[in-house]
Formats: structure tokens, sequence, C-alpha cells
């Protein structure tokens, strides 16, 4: 089986092509795999990494803004746009595919829509629950578009079959519980907030981070790991400072650039504070980890909060905009979950209930039952 997969510009959308390769590789033995990449974005190093090829092409979305240096990329990128159906074309008549998916991400357009043009099945895979311009626009061609929030169906007109299957979640978020995790960590039942911006890190997690901090450090009952990310290596001492903070001082509570094992330390939370990012909301349902969700704020079509609505709704989270962000109120609800225990359990066991740890299985058993169908 020869298969060809289009997914990039971030890891949300790189890893879940990464994981359904591995996937079909278990069930197709000694296939062959080839994916398109943009020359220099993310996927272009990760993808490598892996052990699989990857075949160039140029794509990039336009901005809105009518700064000078915006309409001088608007411009590349429509010459780009203008030369991908012939450099799709070249890819796919070159590899020749049995069949092609795209995990969303401006690469996967022009090699998705040549793909199922050129008469070969095509398989679409949206993690978020507001669908990005990307899969709206193949939804039509796709044999299935399978979904990670059921929410997702009716923002995607178009489809002709969806399966709601989860995102891919790693190995290591599956089946470890809280005690386990604070004792591989070395973490007490003090209550244990774990606050975190993702590897580059976000100004208004940090800030949140360091409000919570100076509210709690000196009543020693918190266990309190923060990762303020590679933009904050300089920004969140200020914070620190200027709240009259010196962690040397307060043991229960460690900030680093980067959390390592961040699987621990999510299921070893009694709370944690994040972006809504796919991945990371499938990881905390995965966990069972309760949350207070801070979309991102310049997202494509806000759809971070449209993820963590998800986990509101179900009573797994709370959603609180960057612009709506009080200082009163996070302490306020920070200690609501201090004081009831059950309420934790309560928001966990909703995280639970939405966790889906079998994506890969279910998108791959279907692709090769379609496939079969087929003859192949």
């Amino acid at each position: 089986m020869r298969i060809l997969l289009a997914g990039g510009g971030t890891g949300g959308h790189i890893n879940p092509a990464v994981a359904i390769a591995g996937e079909l590789a278990k069930i197709y033995p000694g296939s062959e795999f080839l994916f398109a990449a943009v020359p220099g974005n993310m996927e272009d190093t990760m993808i490598p990494k892996q052990g699989y090829p990857v075949a160039h092409i140029k794509i990039a979305g336009f901005y809105r803004s009518l700064l000078p240096w915006d309409i001088a990329h608007n411009v590349k990128a429509a010459y780009w746009l203008a030369l991908s159906g012939h450099r799709a074309t070249q890819i796919v008549r070159d590899f020749h595919p049995d069949l092609a998916i795209g995990t969303g991400g401006y690469v996967s357009g022009p090699v998705i829509r040549k793909a199922e043009q050129m008469g070969v099945p095509v398989f679409l895979h949206e993690q978020n629950a507001f669908p990005g311009v990307t899969t709206k626009m193949l939804a039509p061609m796709a044999e299935t578009i399978f979904l990670a929030f059921p929410e997702a169906e009716k923002r995607i007109p178009g489809g002709k079959h969806f399966e709601v299957v989860g995102n891919p979640v790693r190995h290591a978020f599956i089946g470890i519980d809280k005690q386990a995790a604070r004792k591989a960590l070395g973490i007490d039942d003090h209550f244990t907030i774990v606050s975190v911006g993702g590897s580059l890190g976000a100004t208004a997690i940090n800030k949140m981070a360091a409000d919570l901090m100076a509210w709690h450090a000196e009543k020693g009952e918190i266990n309190h790991f923060h990762g303020y990310g590679k933009n904050g290596r300089e920004r969140f001492p200020k914070m620190l400072k200027e709240r009259g903070l010196d962690l040397s001082k307060y043991p229960r509570i460690k900030a680093m650039e980067f959390i390592d094992q961040m699987h621990l330390y999510l299921a070893a939370a009694d709370l944690v504070i994040s972006r809504a990012g796919a991945i990371t909301i499938s990881e905390l349902e995965a966990v069972g980890a309760p949350s207070i969700l801070v979309p991102y704020p310049y997202a494509a079509e806000n759809h971070q909060y449209h993820n963590g609505m998800v986990l509101q709704n179900a009573g797994a989270a709370l959603v609180v905009e960057e612009k709506d962000y009080k200082k009163e109120w996070l302490i306020g609800e920070v200690e609501k979950f201090l004081r009831d225990p059950g309420r934790v359990q309560q928001f966990s066991q909703n995280a639970k209930k939405l966790a889906v740890t079998d994506t890969c299985a279910r998108i791959g058993a279907s692709i090769q039952k379609t496939m079969a169908a087929r003859g192949k």
C-alpha cells in the first residue's frame, strides 16, 4: 500500500498524521509512506525525524492586514498558490498513492484536492471542534471525515460520511492515575496546580500563574508547577518580582521553562491551567484533569474557544478568554476547587467520560474497511 499524507504548520496537524501512519503501517506491513511538507515549516523538520520521507510544496495562508510586510507576504502566497496545483500533480503522479489522508493546515489543500481529482480515495481528520478552512474546503471530496469532536459535524457542509474518533493521544497519557503519577514525581497529597502555556509560553497564562502564586505562596498548602516557556524566560521572573515573590522561599512552588514528563504532571494535577489546543484537550480528557482553559485568541476562527467549550459544557473545565480575565475570578474559582474535593472529582470524572484512547485503531479499521470494499 502506498499512502500519501498531508498535514502541517503546527504540531496539532502533524502529530495526528504521524500517529495515523504508524497505525496503517501495522495494518499494511511493507507500506510506503510520503508526507507533503512546506519547506522550512515545522513538518519539514518533525516528519523526517520520525523516519518518513517528505515531498516539498510551497503554500501559505493569506494575511488580512494591509501592513506593507503582510501585503508582500500575500503576493508570495498568491504566487505559490498559482503553482501549487502543478506541484501537487507531480507529487501524486510520481508517488502514485493508493490512498491519501489530510490532517489540516495549508499544505493539505492542494495535495488532497489533486489526489481526489486523480482518482485517489481521500480521508480527512479534523482535530478541532470548529473545523479549519482546509477541512471545510476538502470535505465534499472525502470518503470519510474523522472528527475529534461531534460538534464539528454541523460545521462541515458537504461531508458525505463522518466518524467521531477523537484525537490521537500519546500512549504515556493512557492508563495512568493520579496517585501513580504523584508517586513517580515525588509529590505529596496537597492540592496541586499545573499551569503551562506551551513550549513558547503564553503571557496571559504566565500572568495568571504569577497572580495565583502571590495569593497562595504564604499559605503553603498548594503545590504549583508552572512552565513559563521560552518567551517567558525573562518576562516571568519580572512578573514574580513585581509581586514581591522569591520562589526560593517556597518549596511547594516550582517554575521552569519547560515541563518534562507532561503526562505525569497532568495526571498528578488537581487543576490544570492551559491553552485549549485540540491535542491538549484530548490529553486532559485522557488523564481526567480538571482544567481552566485560556484559548489562544489569535487561533484561526477562534477554534480554541470552541474546543474549550466542549469541556465546559460537559462540566470538565472552565473557559476564560484573555479579554475577560480578572485575578479575583481566578482566585475564587481555584479556592472552590481547593475547598471542595468533590468538585475536583466531578470535573475529573466528566473529563474522562469524553476521552477516546483508541483513535488510531478506529481510523485504521475504517480505512481498511473502505479500501477492502474497493478491492485493496
